[in-house]
């Protein structure tokens, strides 16, 4: 082949900008590796390095601004012998850091070009990560704040087993992307460029001075020994592999029969340690059991052990499409914090629904059906009121029968738990 770029597509950089120069120097390794172009794909995000995905005759993804490693991530280890580019300028590898770093770690077989011109170019010339902390951008002052990172030291110190540097305008540039390539893992070549349109504007800036900059700064050329180690895609495969035993997934067949079909929407009201998801489990156990679609939304403090818990639950003899509930047909407010957070709803509710309080809970005003049960009384300790209020339910045929509550129960947990869970329900339905 004798070019891999799109003449319907020629570059569209302003006028003395690196990019262009990449790009022919893209082109050019790729002539030199003769890749299979249906086996080639250039991913990339926003901004002027945005672009290159639609010189190339061959596949492109383009995508969020910061994003493009994790695209690029997808494609090789749904596809292993793609040979995938991922260009970057020092935008989006501000933006997208977290990205990098998972994929110094990772060492899956990608090359990944950065384009670093020391400023967002396609916004108006503001600072990024690399912007020399002396130069002038067009985000005022904050540039003099902040310190530029070495991308190549930060990828060094992440994992990535091949590292190189050099300037855009370099006549060694295509060697260097060919050698980035050919590496089997994580490849990181970082461009040194002139934005003429923005940043060379206010700073002084050329050819000669880059490859200074290039020279003050630590090599980078190429295999970083300590790093070294099997290709991420390889290694997954192989480690997949050789497991044996798999999680089995749950599966919950049709036994029951509901005298009403109805769609059903339930919400919980609890705190922290009240078991309010696993009890919402249990609920769409139970539905799924008579044949129903169910889906759950639940709404928790970051804590683990403070603030509100909410489980929200539809049952349905239909597919469904959203998960938001605004009148539920069944409340149990079995905690203030939860009923504080869902309190607009009990003026809505009908005279049909169903509301189970604990005594200690106090709800606003519902023209809803209100029955208040003393946990205390049956000596059920807090952790297990939620679960105690499905017993509830069941014995009222609300939502569910004992039926269903029995058998959810036995498909959510194990023999011992089973028979702990189905002792507390027995001491409300007993008494």
């Amino acid at each position: 082949m004798t070019s891999f770029l799109n003449g319907n597509r020629p570059p569209v950089f302003c006028p003395g900008c690196t990019h262009q120069n990449i790009t022919k120097g893209l082109d050019q390794a790729l002539i030199q590796l003769s890749l299979p172009a249906d086996k080639t794909v250039i991913v990339s995000d926003i901004g002027c390095s945005g672009l290159f995905d639609t010189f190339f005759n061959v596949h492109a993804l383009h995508g969020l601004h910061g994003r493009a490693l994790t695209y690029a991530t997808g494609l090789k280890l749904a596809d292993p012998e793609l040979n995938i580019i991922v260009t970057m300028g020092d935008g989006g590898l501000g933006i997208g850091a977290a990205h990098v770093l998972a994929s110094c770690r990772r060492n899956l077989d990608i090359t990944l070009l950065i384009l670093n011109n020391f400023n967002f170019g396609m916004t108006g010339g503001q600072y990024s990560v690399t912007t020399p902390t002396d130069a002038i951008a067009g985000s005022e002052f904050l540039n003099q704040a902040e310190i530029p990172i070495d991308i190549c030291a930060v990828a060094e110190s992440a994992g990535a087993s091949w590292i190189g540097r050099c300037s855009g305008t370099n006549a060694e540039l295509t060697d260097q992307i060919v050698a980035a390539m050919k590496h089997k893992g994580f490849s990181v070549l970082e461009t040194l460029g002139l934005c003429t349109g923005r940043f060379t504007k206010k700073n002084k800036l050329n050819p000669k001075i880059l490859d200074q900059m290039i020279a003050d700064l630590p090599a980078r050329n190429g295999l970083v020994e300590k790093n070294v180690r099997p290709e991420y895609g390889e290694l997954y495969r192989k480690l997949a592999g050789a497991k044996i035993r798999f999680p089995k997934p749950v599966t919950i067949e049709s036994k029951f029969t509901l005298e009403s079909t109805e769609q059903q929407e339930v919400i919980i009201l609890g705190s922290a340690g009240m078991r309010i998801v696993t009890a919402g489990d249990i609920v769409c156990y139970a539905g799924m059991s008579a044949g129903m679609n169910v889906s759950m939304k639940n709404d928790y403090n970051i804590t683990v052990l403070r603030g509100q818990s909410v489980s929200e639950i539809l049952i349905s003899p239909k597919k469904i499409g959203y998960a938001g509930i605004k009148i539920p047909s069944v409340v149990l407010a079995l905690s203030d914090e939860g009923v504080k957070r869902r309190q607009n709803i009990f003026k809505a509710l009908p005279s049909s629904a169903f509301v189970l309080k604990e005594t200690s809970v106090a709800i606003p005003e519902t023209g809803a059906e209100v029955h208040e049960i003393n946990f205390k009384d049956y000596k059920v300790n807090k952790q297990d009121w939620a679960l105690a209020s499905l017993g509830v339910l069941a014995e009222k045929e609300k939502v569910l029968t004992m039926e269903m509550l029995e058998f959810a129960l036995k498909s959510r947990f194990s023999e011992k738990a089973y028979l702990g869970a189905l002792e507390t329900v027995k001491k409300i339905i007993q008494n």
